[in-house]
């Protein structure tokens, strides 16, 4: 069993969130926490000048608002919202907010996959922890 449960959620794999969720919680000490976390990418340079917080591309506020709601009305569920590379920074997180398990999603590889590697692979490769990758 573990007392803290990492979730990252990737904006493409949405569709995987709940079944993490149900998972986390049967792996779940009493009174331990999950937390969904999103990892977006730094925007360059030569963008951040033209992004501005009223913009379609101000990310971190619609993302976190979507999180939260996943996360309405649970106790157990904390949601936070990072910069970064995802392969790297889910790992550091865990690290640094003694996280016990990381439940990844992953898709099925394929070609590309294989040969760039995956999200999933990346944290399985640097954590410090336990890490489930769950399809």
């Amino acid at each position: 069993m573990s007392s803290h449960i990492l979730i990252p959620v990737a904006l493409d794999h949405e569709g995987l969130v709940e079944r993490k969720i149900a998972l986390a919680r049967r792996l779940l000490d009493d009174g331990g926490k999950i937390t969904l976390l999103t990892v977006l990418e730094s925007v360059p340079g030569f963008v951040a000048e033209f992004v501005t917080p009223d913009s379609e591309n101000h990310l971190t506020t619609k993302v976190k608002a979507k999180l939260d709601a996943v996360a309405e009305g649970s106790d157990d569920l904390v949601t936070e919202v990072i910069v970064g590379k995802p392969g790297v920074q889910i790992a550091r997180y865990a690290k640094a907010h003694s996280v016990d398990l990381i439940v990844v999603g992953s898709m099925s590889p394929d070609g590309d996959d294989y040969f760039l590697g995956s999200t999933a692979s990346r944290v399985a490769r640097r954590a410090h922890c336990s890490v489930m990758i769950l399809r």
